[in-house]
């Protein structure tokens, strides 16, 4: 029943996957071309401090498209087993890419104007430090071969990542809708759709976790002593 469950459930969470993916590249693509100058940004002013400090913008936003780009192929078992070789090196690039654009957004979020003041400074830290650590864990547990712990924080690294596609989401639906202003809205929609993020991705890791087989001490004991069990 959880398999057919999974099942289900696992082409939905794939297109938003790629939705979310293509909604970070298009984000990506408008602001390198507001930076190169091919695209005008006059009418958003509350996002001037990215053209402020363009310099740390490109090192956040250029890993933040390999990001985009190679995040989904990450979690394709096809390409996992059928070209391991690709899997590895691309997943040591997304790692890179992943810390530098951890690192850069704390940087950002202190030294550029935030349209969404101290709420989006506050969740932006909290986040990418959070964010940090789930890459760094993930690379930990893949450096020791614990495959499955390894799989948990990737999850949960790249659905942090995803979330800033979802924050934009909701920022422009409530100003469609409800005509609150970015400038009013933004600190909470960060909180929103970054802990939106944190929790569905614990709701999936827990929803698909395999069950870790504990064998009882005296099984163990009794094994070893009568040479059943083996290393």
């Amino acid at each position: 029943m959880a398999n057919k469950k999974t099942n289900s459930i696992l082409p939905i969470l794939k297109m938003a996957m790629f939705l979310l993916a293509t909604i970070g590249l298009v984000l990506v693509i408008r602001r390198s071309l507001i930076l190169s100058g091919f695209m005008s940004d006059n009418n958003k002013p509350g996002f001037t401090g990215f053209d402020v400090n363009s310099g740390t913008t490109i090192l956040h936003i250029v890993p933040g498209a390999l990001f985009m780009l190679l995040g989904p192929l990450q979690f394709m078992p096809r390409i996992r087993g059928r070209h391991l070789l690709f899997h590895r090196w691309s997943g040591r690039v997304f790692i890179a890419a992943a810390y530098t654009i951890g690192l850069t957004s704390v940087v950002l979020s202190f030294t550029k104007p935030l349209l969404g003041g101290l709420s989006e400074a506050v969740a932006s830290v909290f986040f990418s430090v959070f964010f940090l650590v789930c890459v760094s864990l993930s690379l930990h547990y893949i450096l020791k071969k614990q495959v499955l712990l390894h799989r948990e924080w990737m999850i949960r690294a790249f659905s942090l990542g995803l979330a800033i596609a979802t924050v934009r989401l909701i920022t422009v639906f409530t100003f469609i809708f409800f005509k609150v202003r970015p400038e009013n809205f933004l600190g909470i929609a960060f909180w929103m759709g970054f802990t939106c993020h944190a929790i569905v991705a614990e709701v999936w890791i827990n929803y698909t976790r395999r069950p870790i087989l504990r064998v009882p001490k005296t099984f163990l004991f009794n094994g070893i002593r009568n040479n059943v069990v083996h290393p």
